[in-house]
């Protein structure tokens, strides 16, 4: 299975996240292509059978700048694609995270049940999102 895991991270939490994932998905012996918003190519993304995106809380409980407008440019290609949301955030109440699952759904995507953590990512943390990241597969 091919998986692409893509995120934005401002202080390392959502970056700690995805790359607990990136491990727990190697292991597996899936192709990963993995990388941030600011850098991954959207074509390499599309291609993959499943994607997981994370995204730290920004502001009003927004995403952060890169991922927005990467997730903008891809959204309209999402509708039968298997898609996971993650991250991290600091106050509120992961505001930010439903508001993502809504776009993905009205956009026609198959979202799994998002993971969120908050402030920097424990040993348990790290452990979920292994699990969480290959239950896409």
């Amino acid at each position: 299975m091919k998986i692409a895991l893509v995120y934005a991270s401002t202080t390392g939490n959502t970056e700690a996240m995805a790359n607990a994932m990136n491990e727990a998905l190697a292991s597996t012996g899936a192709e990963v292509v993995f990388g941030t918003a600011d850098t991954a190519d959207s074509s390499a993304v599309m291609a993959c059978d499943a994607v997981l995106l994370g995204s730290p809380a920004m502001g009003d409980e927004v995403l952060e700048d890169t991922m927005e407008e990467f997730y903008t440019g891809i959204e309209s290609a999402l509708a039968g694609k298997k898609v996971g949301l993650f991250g991290s955030y600091d106050w509120g109440d992961g505001q930010w995270l439903r508001d993502w699952e809504e776009r993905a759904r009205t956009a026609g995507a198959n979202v799994m049940e998002s993971l969120m953590v908050h402030l920097t990512p424990e040993v348990d943390d790290i452990a979920k999102c292994g699990d969480w990241a290959k239950s896409i597969m």
